[in-house]
């Protein structure tokens, strides 16, 4: 590739980077979800719009699969382990038996309603059964819900993309005649393991040995701790065990493990899931051919349909019934069910293996997926408002960076009030931090200043607080929880954990 051609590649890599974002931001004033505004930038560009063809499948698989990797590390990194740990056992469960259940019924009502052969059927439900945590994670950041349900909804998309993908590819590769369930359940066993095994060893590796190193720019913090997530991924792979839960759990260690530079961290791993959802849903929309989709409007409505008010709730309400949750919470997870890329990439692997009839099944899932994210994603506020889950007048949580002070066994807290924080007003000794942390600095309109007793903060104010190693999680959890619902955030009974 010559220079002026890498110039061009370039220019246009980053003219879609940048006009994905400004749809993006048009798509958020309107009210739909983001992911939409990525893939009409694809449909735009593609044959059917400006005339850019891509017709590559393996290619849409193998690159939809890396940047799947990439938005579950920082799937993993951005997930609190004390929110997600008390549910870890129901969300596996409806992870697993939960998509058994809207595998079976997606089949059953693809087979009939469809007409299709019963391997179509079963790939059809295996691809469109899990939800996507790019989707949910982009649709979390932007409602406050009760800390149970979050868990819920994070561990069950990072966790559900595994028994899919492998259904996905036993499906792929050999007949129902050829596929024993006794064959596929040790397929399952393994992969779940063998995956979880990789993820857990890679990350507590990482995360040990990063608290150990001591390295020359704070940049580097980053760098490693994606690459310890990628490495999980790329290792359980090898292994043909599952690189998705693999990612996601080495995220999850490494995002709670009290690293050095953990916001700028998150910061950085949510700057490249974006990048990779930009990536993932324009190449998506390219690989479309919007005059072929109208065939699959009626197949796609009436299959989604089934899905979302059969399938889904079922598979809730059996896994989610023998753990007492409560009825309303499960109406919300059964809406909550949101597909996005990767029912999409899912549906190239039947494509690129050569299952008969798989063609079509590309156009009913994409139509699938558009019609009913933009259904279900701009009710989701409302409808936990409706359900009563929403906390009222809760002040916006606090996001703290951390640095290690290495000399003198503390760590150097740092953070922005922002607008909505409760900590607007508080005077400093109504913090009532642990003993040996102190706010030792405030940044008010670019003036610095050491605050007394008495000093009132302010939105917009940057405070730097010391505290000792053993003393931070209990500073961080006061500072969060007054955040949230003021001085008096321990009467109200606010512990500082997220909710």
């Amino acid at each position: 590739m010559s220079l002026t051609e890498l110039y061009l590649v370039l220019l246009a890599g980053g003219t879609v980077m940048l006009l994905s974002v400004a749809a993006a931001r048009l798509a958020d004033q309107a009210g739909l979800p983001v992911l939409l505004a990525f893939l009409g930038v694809g449909l735009l560009l593609g044959e059917d719009g400006l005339g850019l063809r891509f017709d590559d499948v393996a290619a849409a698989q193998a690159i939809g699969t890396a940047a799947l990797a990439v938005i579950l590390v920082d799937g993993g990194l951005s997930t609190r382990l004390s929110v997600v740990r008390p549910v870890l056992f129901p969300a596996a469960v409806l992870a697993t038996l939960g998509v058994g259940v809207s595998v079976g019924v997606t089949a059953v009502a693809a087979r009939f309603l469809l007409g299709t052969s019963w391997q179509l059927a079963l790939l059809l439900g295996a691809i469109v059964s899990s939800t996507d945590a790019a989707a949910v994670f982009s649709i979390l950041r932007a409602i406050a819900l009760p800390r149970r349900l979050t868990g819920l909804l994070e561990a069950e998309s990072g966790f559900n993309d595994a028994p899919t993908v492998i259904l996905v590819m036993v499906l792929s590769v050999s007949s129902l005649k050829a596929t024993s369930p006794l064959h596929l359940a040790g397929e399952l066993v393994y992969e779940l393991a063998g995956g979880a095994l990789a993820g857990l060893a890679v990350g507590a590796a990482g995360a040990w040995l990063l608290r150990r190193l001591s390295l020359p720019a704070s940049g580097l913090y980053p760098i490693a701790t994606l690459c310890c997530g990628i490495l999980a991924f790329a290792a359980a792979g090898a292994a043909h065990a599952s690189g998705f839960l693999a990612a996601y759990l080495a995220g999850l260690l490494l995002g709670n493990a009290g690293l050095p530079h953990r916001r700028a961290t998150r910061s950085v791993a949510e700057g490249l899931g974006w990048l990779a959802q930009i990536s993932v849903f324009v190449m998506l929309g390219l690989l479309a051919t919007p005059h072929k989709l109208p065939a699959s409007i009626i197949p796609a409505l009436a299959l989604g349909l089934v899905m979302l008010l059969l399938a889904r709730p079922l598979s809730v309400l059996v896994s989610l019934t023998p753990f007492r949750v409560p009825w309303r919470e499960q109406v919300f997870l059964s809406w909550a069910g949101l597909r996005g890329a990767v029912p999409i990439v899912l549906a190239t692997i039947p494509v690129v293996n050569g299952v008969p009839g798989s063609e079509g099944l590309l156009n009913l899932v994409f139509v699938l997926v558009v019609v009913f994210t933009a259904l279900q994603g701009p009710a989701l506020p409302k409808l936990a408002r409706w359900l009563r889950l929403t906390p009222a007048h809760a002040g916006r949580d606090l996001q703290v960076d951390v640095a290690p002070l290495d000399t003198i066994a503390a760590d150097l807290l740092q953070f922005t009030i922002e607008a909505g924080s409760r900590l607007h007003g508080v005077e400093i000794f109504e913090l009532a931090l642990p003993p040996l942390s102190v706010v030792t600095l405030v940044v008010r309109d670019g003036q610095t200043m050491v605050p007394q007793p008495n000093t009132r903060l302010r939105t917009g104010d940057q405070l730097l607080v010391v505290s000792t190693s053993t003393s931070r999680d209990a500073t961080e959890r006061r500072l969060r929880a007054v955040a949230r619902t003021g001085r008096l955030a321990a009467w109200r009974g606010d512990s500082g954990e997220p909710t």
